[in-house]
Protein backbone atom coordinates (compact mmCIF):
# COMPACT_ATOMS: atom_id res chain seq x y z
CA UNK A 1 0.00 0.00 0.00
CA UNK A 2 1.37 3.56 -0.62
CA UNK A 3 0.93 5.97 1.55
CA UNK A 4 2.55 9.33 0.41
CA UNK A 5 3.97 11.54 3.22
CA UNK A 6 2.74 15.62 3.35
CA UNK A 7 -0.28 14.89 0.77
CA UNK A 8 -2.84 12.87 2.07
CA UNK A 9 -5.57 15.23 3.38
CA UNK A 10 -6.05 13.41 6.60
CA UNK A 11 -2.58 14.14 7.27
CA UNK A 12 -2.59 17.77 6.51
CA UNK A 13 -5.60 18.97 8.64
CA UNK A 14 -3.69 18.77 12.17
CA UNK A 15 -1.03 20.29 10.24
CA UNK A 16 -3.06 22.95 9.18
CA UNK A 17 -5.03 23.78 12.61
CA UNK A 18 -1.67 24.18 14.11
CA UNK A 19 -0.94 26.51 11.63
CA UNK A 20 -3.78 28.65 11.56
CA UNK A 21 -3.33 29.35 15.27
CA UNK A 22 0.06 30.38 14.51
CA UNK A 23 -1.13 32.83 11.40
CA UNK A 24 -4.06 34.91 13.54
CA UNK A 25 -7.19 32.68 12.51
CA UNK A 26 -9.06 30.74 15.37
CA UNK A 27 -9.81 26.83 14.08
CA UNK A 28 -11.41 25.87 17.44
CA UNK A 29 -14.59 24.77 16.17
CA UNK A 30 -13.11 22.90 13.38
CA UNK A 31 -10.53 21.00 15.50
CA UNK A 32 -13.82 20.16 17.59
CA UNK A 33 -15.40 18.72 14.44
CA UNK A 34 -12.31 16.98 13.20
CA UNK A 35 -11.54 15.14 16.58
CA UNK A 36 -15.35 14.42 16.73
CA UNK A 37 -15.80 12.13 13.82
CA UNK A 38 -12.56 10.61 14.99
CA UNK A 39 -10.34 12.34 12.44
CA UNK A 40 -6.23 11.86 13.51
CA UNK A 41 -3.71 14.47 14.38
CA UNK A 42 -0.51 15.08 12.26
CA UNK A 43 1.92 12.74 12.05
CA UNK A 44 4.57 13.11 15.10
CA UNK A 45 7.20 11.59 12.57
CA UNK A 46 7.88 13.14 8.59
CA UNK A 47 6.16 10.01 7.28
CA UNK A 48 2.36 9.41 6.05
CA UNK A 49 -0.30 8.26 8.71
CA UNK A 50 0.16 4.10 8.62
CA UNK A 51 -3.50 3.31 7.72
CA UNK A 52 -5.89 5.08 5.42
CA UNK A 53 -9.12 6.18 6.53
CA UNK A 54 -12.64 5.71 5.05
CA UNK A 55 -13.50 8.03 2.25
CA UNK A 56 -16.16 9.80 4.36
CA UNK A 57 -12.73 11.04 6.28
CA UNK A 58 -11.09 12.04 3.52
CA UNK A 59 -13.47 13.89 1.76
CA UNK A 60 -14.78 16.26 5.05
CA UNK A 61 -10.61 16.53 5.66
CA UNK A 62 -10.63 18.24 1.94
CA UNK A 63 -13.54 20.47 2.97
CA UNK A 64 -12.07 21.54 6.62
CA UNK A 65 -8.73 22.40 5.23
CA UNK A 66 -10.99 24.28 2.29
CA UNK A 67 -12.91 25.98 5.10
CA UNK A 68 -9.93 26.89 7.94
CA UNK A 69 -8.38 28.63 4.49
CA UNK A 70 -11.26 30.93 4.67
CA UNK A 71 -11.27 31.90 8.02
CA UNK A 72 -9.83 35.37 8.64
CA UNK A 73 -6.57 36.41 9.90
CA UNK A 74 -5.59 38.70 12.85
CA UNK A 75 -2.15 39.18 11.67
CA UNK A 76 -3.21 40.30 7.64
CA UNK A 77 -2.13 43.85 8.15
CA UNK A 78 1.17 42.93 10.14
CA UNK A 79 1.68 40.04 7.23
CA UNK A 80 1.06 40.29 3.96
CA UNK A 81 2.27 38.24 1.35
CA UNK A 82 2.18 40.48 -1.67
CA UNK A 83 5.47 42.30 -2.53
CA UNK A 84 4.35 45.96 -3.02
CA UNK A 85 2.23 45.48 0.79
CA UNK A 86 5.40 43.98 2.17
CA UNK A 87 7.77 47.31 0.91
CA UNK A 88 5.00 49.03 2.20
CA UNK A 89 5.59 48.15 5.74
CA UNK A 90 9.55 48.23 5.48
CA UNK A 91 10.36 52.27 6.03
CA UNK A 92 14.09 50.91 5.72
CA UNK A 93 13.96 48.98 2.61
CA UNK A 94 17.88 48.78 1.30
CA UNK A 95 17.90 51.02 -2.41
CA UNK A 96 19.81 49.83 -5.30
CA UNK A 97 23.53 50.76 -5.01
CA UNK A 98 24.38 54.11 -6.74
CA UNK A 99 26.26 52.29 -9.76
CA UNK A 100 26.85 49.14 -11.27
CA UNK A 101 28.93 46.98 -9.42
CA UNK A 102 32.20 46.35 -10.76
CA UNK A 103 33.11 42.80 -9.35
CA UNK A 104 36.58 42.25 -9.52
CA UNK A 105 36.19 38.21 -11.14
CA UNK A 106 39.01 36.01 -9.52
CA UNK A 107 37.71 37.79 -5.80
CA UNK A 108 33.89 37.36 -6.23
CA UNK A 109 34.56 33.94 -7.86
CA UNK A 110 36.28 32.88 -4.71
CA UNK A 111 34.14 34.49 -2.66
CA UNK A 112 30.79 32.40 -4.08
CA UNK A 113 33.32 28.96 -4.06
CA UNK A 114 33.85 29.58 -0.49
CA UNK A 115 29.73 30.45 0.06
CA UNK A 116 29.10 27.13 -1.79
CA UNK A 117 31.10 25.08 -0.19
CA UNK A 118 30.43 26.07 3.27
CA UNK A 119 26.83 25.64 2.21
CA UNK A 120 27.73 22.31 1.56
CA UNK A 121 29.46 21.42 4.54
CA UNK A 122 26.98 23.28 7.05
CA UNK A 123 24.24 21.28 5.12
CA UNK A 124 26.70 17.61 5.75
CA UNK A 125 27.13 18.73 9.21
CA UNK A 126 23.60 18.40 10.19
CA UNK A 127 22.54 15.58 7.64
CA UNK A 128 22.51 12.61 10.36
CA UNK A 129 21.21 14.50 13.43
CA UNK A 130 17.95 15.91 11.44
CA UNK A 131 15.01 14.81 12.77
CA UNK A 132 16.57 13.89 16.54
CA UNK A 133 15.38 15.76 19.58
CA UNK A 134 17.54 18.22 21.01
CA UNK A 135 18.87 16.04 23.90
CA UNK A 136 19.42 13.08 21.43
CA UNK A 137 21.56 15.66 19.80
CA UNK A 138 23.65 16.57 22.42
CA UNK A 139 24.40 12.92 24.19
CA UNK A 140 25.07 11.66 20.77
CA UNK A 141 27.88 14.20 20.34
CA UNK A 142 29.34 14.19 24.27
CA UNK A 143 29.88 10.46 23.74
CA UNK A 144 31.74 11.04 21.22
CA UNK A 145 33.21 13.74 22.88
CA UNK A 146 32.30 16.27 20.36
CA UNK A 147 30.53 18.50 22.74
CA UNK A 148 30.42 21.75 22.06
CA UNK A 149 30.27 20.62 18.92
CA UNK A 150 33.38 21.02 16.61
CA UNK A 151 33.55 18.45 13.81
CA UNK A 152 31.77 15.82 12.32
CA UNK A 153 29.49 13.50 13.98
CA UNK A 154 30.57 10.04 14.36
CA UNK A 155 29.33 6.72 15.59
CA UNK A 156 33.04 5.33 16.46
CA UNK A 157 33.23 6.05 20.47
CA UNK A 158 29.09 5.97 21.35
CA UNK A 159 27.64 3.13 22.94
CA UNK A 160 26.01 0.69 21.39
CA UNK A 161 22.83 1.55 23.84
CA UNK A 162 22.67 5.19 23.13
CA UNK A 163 22.66 4.64 19.57
CA UNK A 164 20.22 2.09 19.19
CA UNK A 165 18.07 4.66 21.72
CA UNK A 166 18.98 7.83 19.14
CA UNK A 167 19.32 6.10 15.83
CA UNK A 168 20.81 8.73 13.10
CA UNK A 169 19.19 9.99 10.81
CA UNK A 170 18.43 6.59 8.76
CA UNK A 171 18.89 7.93 4.77
CA UNK A 172 22.06 10.18 5.92
CA UNK A 173 24.19 8.36 8.11
CA UNK A 174 25.33 6.16 5.31
CA UNK A 175 26.86 9.32 3.63
CA UNK A 176 27.32 12.07 6.44
CA UNK A 177 28.83 10.78 9.59
CA UNK A 178 33.09 10.91 9.47
CA UNK A 179 33.58 7.65 8.67
CA UNK A 180 31.76 7.52 5.97
CA UNK A 181 32.05 10.94 3.52
CA UNK A 182 32.92 10.91 0.54
CA UNK A 183 31.85 13.40 -1.29
CA UNK A 184 28.92 15.92 -0.85
CA UNK A 185 26.00 13.70 -1.50
CA UNK A 186 22.43 15.08 -2.64
CA UNK A 187 20.21 16.73 -0.38
CA UNK A 188 17.44 19.24 -1.38
CA UNK A 189 19.11 22.06 0.47
CA UNK A 190 21.73 21.88 -2.11
CA UNK A 191 19.02 20.92 -5.16
CA UNK A 192 17.38 23.85 -4.65
CA UNK A 193 20.42 26.48 -5.61
CA UNK A 194 20.79 24.52 -8.94
CA UNK A 195 17.16 24.93 -9.53
CA UNK A 196 17.73 28.55 -9.23
CA UNK A 197 20.76 28.82 -11.47
CA UNK A 198 18.83 26.85 -14.11
CA UNK A 199 15.83 29.55 -13.86
CA UNK A 200 18.68 32.63 -13.62
CA UNK A 201 20.00 30.86 -17.02
CA UNK A 202 16.97 30.49 -18.77
CA UNK A 203 14.68 33.11 -17.82
CA UNK A 204 17.09 35.45 -16.22
CA UNK A 205 17.00 37.99 -13.36
CA UNK A 206 13.12 39.13 -14.61
CA UNK A 207 12.13 35.90 -13.78
CA UNK A 208 8.18 35.21 -12.58
CA UNK A 209 7.29 33.22 -10.33
CA UNK A 210 5.16 31.01 -13.42
CA UNK A 211 8.98 30.58 -14.80
CA UNK A 212 10.20 28.78 -11.30
CA UNK A 213 7.39 26.18 -12.03
CA UNK A 214 8.10 25.57 -15.68
CA UNK A 215 11.74 25.14 -14.51
CA UNK A 216 10.72 22.59 -11.51
CA UNK A 217 8.79 20.67 -13.56
CA UNK A 218 11.11 19.91 -16.34
CA UNK A 219 13.95 19.79 -13.71
CA UNK A 220 12.99 18.68 -9.93
CA UNK A 221 11.93 14.63 -9.92
CA UNK A 222 8.92 14.99 -7.92
CA UNK A 223 10.17 12.56 -4.84
CA UNK A 224 12.93 14.97 -4.32
CA UNK A 225 10.18 17.46 -3.60
CA UNK A 226 9.09 17.79 0.50
CA UNK A 227 6.45 19.77 2.76
CA UNK A 228 5.38 22.47 0.89
CA UNK A 229 7.33 22.12 -2.05
CA UNK A 230 5.80 18.67 -2.58
CA UNK A 231 2.56 20.03 -2.50
CA UNK A 232 2.62 22.93 -4.73
CA UNK A 233 4.33 20.11 -7.07
CA UNK A 234 0.89 18.33 -6.81
CA UNK A 235 -1.04 21.67 -6.94
CA UNK A 236 0.55 22.57 -10.62
CA UNK A 237 -0.06 19.34 -11.90
CA UNK A 238 -3.58 19.71 -10.77
CA UNK A 239 -3.65 22.85 -13.00
CA UNK A 240 -3.51 25.37 -10.55
CA UNK A 241 -1.47 28.58 -11.25
CA UNK A 242 1.03 30.97 -8.45
CA UNK A 243 0.09 32.39 -6.02
CA UNK A 244 -2.51 29.57 -5.22
CA UNK A 245 -0.51 26.71 -5.75
CA UNK A 246 1.32 28.05 -2.34
CA UNK A 247 -2.27 28.58 -0.26
CA UNK A 248 -4.40 25.90 -1.57
CA UNK A 249 -4.67 23.27 0.89
CA UNK A 250 -0.89 23.51 2.02
CA UNK A 251 -0.54 23.87 5.78
CA UNK A 252 3.38 24.10 5.28
CA UNK A 253 3.52 27.32 3.53
CA UNK A 254 5.27 28.87 6.75
CA UNK A 255 8.01 26.02 7.05
CA UNK A 256 11.80 26.65 6.35
CA UNK A 257 11.88 25.25 2.25
CA UNK A 258 11.68 28.75 0.84
CA UNK A 259 14.20 30.21 3.35
CA UNK A 260 16.61 27.12 1.63
CA UNK A 261 15.66 28.28 -1.48
CA UNK A 262 17.76 31.82 -1.10
CA UNK A 263 21.10 31.61 -1.22
CA UNK A 264 21.54 31.90 -5.19
CA UNK A 265 19.19 35.16 -5.06
CA UNK A 266 21.74 36.70 -2.71
CA UNK A 267 24.70 35.29 -4.54
CA UNK A 268 23.37 36.51 -7.86
CA UNK A 269 22.88 40.14 -6.32
CA UNK A 270 26.13 40.99 -4.42
CA UNK A 271 25.57 44.70 -2.50
CA UNK A 272 21.83 45.11 -3.53
CA UNK A 273 19.86 43.52 -1.15
CA UNK A 274 17.17 44.34 -1.99
CA UNK A 275 17.06 43.50 -5.42
CA UNK A 276 18.18 39.90 -3.84
CA UNK A 277 14.59 40.18 -1.34
CA UNK A 278 12.75 40.68 -5.05
CA UNK A 279 14.29 37.78 -6.20
CA UNK A 280 13.68 35.51 -3.50
CA UNK A 281 9.85 36.50 -3.46
CA UNK A 282 9.14 35.66 -6.64
CA UNK A 283 10.78 31.90 -5.84
CA UNK A 284 9.32 31.79 -2.58
CA UNK A 285 5.74 32.48 -3.75
CA UNK A 286 5.16 29.48 -5.53
CA UNK A 287 4.90 27.95 -2.62
CA UNK A 288 4.98 29.91 0.44
CA UNK A 289 3.21 32.63 2.36
CA UNK A 290 3.64 35.12 5.16
CA UNK A 291 6.44 33.75 7.65
CA UNK A 292 7.34 31.28 4.90
CA UNK A 293 8.21 34.13 2.41
CA UNK A 294 9.93 36.48 5.10
CA UNK A 295 12.62 33.98 5.81
CA UNK A 296 13.66 33.53 2.30
CA UNK A 297 13.50 37.47 1.87
CA UNK A 298 15.69 38.04 4.95
CA UNK A 299 17.98 35.13 3.82
CA UNK A 300 18.62 36.40 0.59
CA UNK A 301 19.49 39.90 2.09
CA UNK A 302 21.75 38.99 4.45
CA UNK A 303 23.77 37.25 1.77
CA UNK A 304 23.88 39.78 -0.58
CA UNK A 305 25.07 41.89 2.05
CA UNK A 306 27.66 39.81 2.37
CA UNK A 307 28.45 38.77 -1.08
CA UNK A 308 28.98 42.57 -1.62
CA UNK A 309 31.85 42.79 0.71
CA UNK A 310 30.09 43.33 3.99
CA UNK A 311 32.28 41.63 6.23
CA UNK A 312 30.33 42.32 9.71
CA UNK A 313 28.01 39.72 10.34
CA UNK A 314 26.20 41.76 12.37
CA UNK A 315 25.51 44.34 9.65
CA UNK A 316 24.52 41.92 7.34
CA UNK A 317 21.81 40.49 9.64
CA UNK A 318 20.92 43.91 10.29
CA UNK A 319 20.40 44.46 6.46
CA UNK A 320 18.16 41.33 6.79
CA UNK A 321 15.41 43.03 8.87
CA UNK A 322 14.74 45.50 6.19
CA UNK A 323 12.96 44.06 4.12
CA UNK A 324 10.79 42.27 6.70
CA UNK A 325 7.56 43.44 7.88
CA UNK A 326 8.64 44.58 11.89
CA UNK A 327 5.55 43.87 13.53
CA UNK A 328 5.67 40.05 11.91
CA UNK A 329 6.44 36.94 14.10
CA UNK A 330 9.39 36.48 11.90
CA UNK A 331 11.33 39.94 12.61
CA UNK A 332 10.32 39.35 16.20
CA UNK A 333 11.65 35.99 16.79
CA UNK A 334 14.52 37.07 14.73
CA UNK A 335 15.45 40.65 16.71
CA UNK A 336 14.88 38.32 20.25
CA UNK A 337 17.24 35.65 18.98
CA UNK A 338 19.73 38.34 18.34
CA UNK A 339 19.63 39.56 21.86
CA UNK A 340 19.63 36.47 23.96
CA UNK A 341 23.07 35.64 21.37
CA UNK A 342 24.59 38.51 22.48
CA UNK A 343 23.52 38.37 26.54
CA UNK A 344 24.31 35.12 26.84
CA UNK A 345 28.08 33.90 26.65
CA UNK A 346 27.14 30.06 26.59
CA UNK A 347 25.08 28.99 23.19
CA UNK A 348 23.37 26.46 24.89
CA UNK A 349 21.61 28.45 27.26
CA UNK A 350 20.77 30.13 24.40
CA UNK A 351 19.34 27.44 22.88
CA UNK A 352 17.60 26.35 25.55
CA UNK A 353 15.73 29.48 25.48
CA UNK A 354 15.03 29.17 22.16
CA UNK A 355 13.38 25.96 22.35
CA UNK A 356 11.19 27.22 25.64
CA UNK A 357 9.64 30.24 23.47
CA UNK A 358 9.31 28.13 20.15
CA UNK A 359 9.64 24.42 20.62
CA UNK A 360 5.97 23.86 21.90
CA UNK A 361 4.13 25.97 19.52
CA UNK A 362 6.21 25.75 16.07
CA UNK A 363 7.02 22.27 14.04
CA UNK A 364 10.53 21.73 13.70
CA UNK A 365 10.37 22.78 9.65
CA UNK A 366 8.79 25.85 10.38
CA UNK A 367 10.62 28.97 9.54
CA UNK A 368 10.27 31.00 12.49
CA UNK A 369 12.09 29.06 15.47
CA UNK A 370 14.38 28.13 12.59
CA UNK A 371 15.34 31.25 11.32
CA UNK A 372 15.55 32.63 15.03
CA UNK A 373 18.01 29.79 15.38
CA UNK A 374 20.42 30.73 12.56
CA UNK A 375 20.28 34.90 13.71
CA UNK A 376 21.30 33.42 17.17
CA UNK A 377 23.96 31.55 15.48
CA UNK A 378 25.28 34.00 13.50
CA UNK A 379 25.30 36.31 15.88
CA UNK A 380 27.01 34.41 18.87
CA UNK A 381 29.38 33.22 16.13
CA UNK A 382 30.44 36.41 14.89
CA UNK A 383 31.56 35.90 11.72
CA UNK A 384 33.75 32.57 12.61
CA UNK A 385 33.14 29.66 9.97
CA UNK A 386 33.56 26.74 12.38
CA UNK A 387 31.65 28.32 15.44
CA UNK A 388 28.38 29.51 12.77
CA UNK A 389 27.82 25.75 11.16
CA UNK A 390 28.68 24.17 15.03
CA UNK A 391 25.98 26.17 16.48
CA UNK A 392 23.47 26.26 14.05
CA UNK A 393 22.99 22.33 13.79
CA UNK A 394 24.08 22.39 17.76
CA UNK A 395 20.64 24.10 18.20
CA UNK A 396 18.85 21.43 16.64
CA UNK A 397 14.98 21.67 14.83
CA UNK A 398 15.87 21.40 10.41
CA UNK A 399 19.93 20.85 11.66
CA UNK A 400 21.13 20.48 7.61
CA UNK A 401 18.87 23.70 6.51
CA UNK A 402 20.11 25.78 9.11
CA UNK A 403 23.33 24.39 8.68
CA UNK A 404 23.91 25.14 5.17
CA UNK A 405 22.62 28.69 5.18
CA UNK A 406 24.76 29.50 8.00
CA UNK A 407 27.69 27.71 6.25
CA UNK A 408 26.77 30.11 2.92
CA UNK A 409 27.31 32.85 5.01
CA UNK A 410 30.11 32.19 7.04
CA UNK A 411 31.68 31.45 3.96
CA UNK A 412 31.02 34.56 2.17
CA UNK A 413 32.43 36.39 5.10
CA UNK A 414 35.42 34.65 5.13
CA UNK A 415 35.90 35.55 1.45
CA UNK A 416 37.55 32.05 0.45
CA UNK A 417 37.72 28.39 -0.20
CA UNK A 418 41.96 29.35 1.31
CA UNK A 419 39.84 30.51 4.44
CA UNK A 420 37.67 27.20 5.51
CA UNK A 421 39.14 25.06 7.60
CA UNK A 422 40.53 22.31 5.16
CA UNK A 423 38.89 19.66 7.87
CA UNK A 424 35.62 21.07 6.36
CA UNK A 425 36.69 21.18 2.22
CA UNK A 426 38.65 18.20 1.96
CA UNK A 427 36.03 15.62 2.79
CA UNK A 428 33.65 17.17 -0.05
CA UNK A 429 36.06 16.04 -2.56
CA UNK A 430 35.05 19.07 -4.85
CA UNK A 431 31.60 17.01 -5.84
CA UNK A 432 28.05 17.14 -5.50
CA UNK A 433 25.58 14.94 -5.79
CA UNK A 434 22.64 15.35 -7.33
CA UNK A 435 19.26 14.47 -9.49
CA UNK A 436 18.97 18.23 -11.03
CA UNK A 437 19.58 18.72 -14.61
CA UNK A 438 23.23 17.97 -15.51
CA UNK A 439 24.53 19.02 -12.03
CA UNK A 440 25.54 15.01 -10.76
CA UNK A 441 29.26 15.46 -9.74
CA UNK A 442 29.73 18.84 -10.62
CA UNK A 443 32.88 20.42 -8.24
CA UNK A 444 32.49 23.77 -6.45
CA UNK A 445 34.50 25.79 -8.55
CA UNK A 446 32.94 25.27 -11.45
CA UNK A 447 29.40 25.97 -9.38
CA UNK A 448 30.90 29.28 -8.60
CA UNK A 449 32.20 30.00 -11.76
CA UNK A 450 28.28 29.58 -13.38
CA UNK A 451 26.69 31.48 -10.37
CA UNK A 452 29.46 34.38 -11.10
CA UNK A 453 28.17 34.32 -14.44
CA UNK A 454 24.55 34.43 -13.40
CA UNK A 455 25.38 37.86 -10.71
CA UNK A 456 27.19 39.26 -14.28
CA UNK A 457 24.04 39.11 -16.27
CA UNK A 458 22.20 42.64 -16.92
Amino acid sequence: MLRLTWVQPEDLVGHELRQAALDGREPAEVAARWRAVGGPPAPLAAVASPRPVSRYLRLLACDLLDELAELPSALADDEPSDLAAIQALCPEWPLPPGAPAAWDGPVFEARLEAAWLGRAAGCLLGKPVEKLPLAAIRALARAAGNWPLSGWFTARGVPAELLAEHPWNRRSAPVSLAENIDGMPEDDDLNYPLLALLVLRRHGRRFTTADVARVWLDELPAGRAFTAERIAYRNLLCGLEPPLTARHRNPFREWIGALIRADAHGWTNPGDPGAAAGQAYRDAALTHTASGVYAAMFTAAVIAAAAGGERDVHACLRTGLTVVPPRSRLARAVRDAVGLAREHRDFDTVVDLLHEEHGATHHWVHAVPNTALLAAALTHADGDFTASICRAVSGGWDTDSVGATAGSVAGLLAGSPRALPERWTAPLKNRLATSVGDFDGTGFDTLARLTHLEASRP
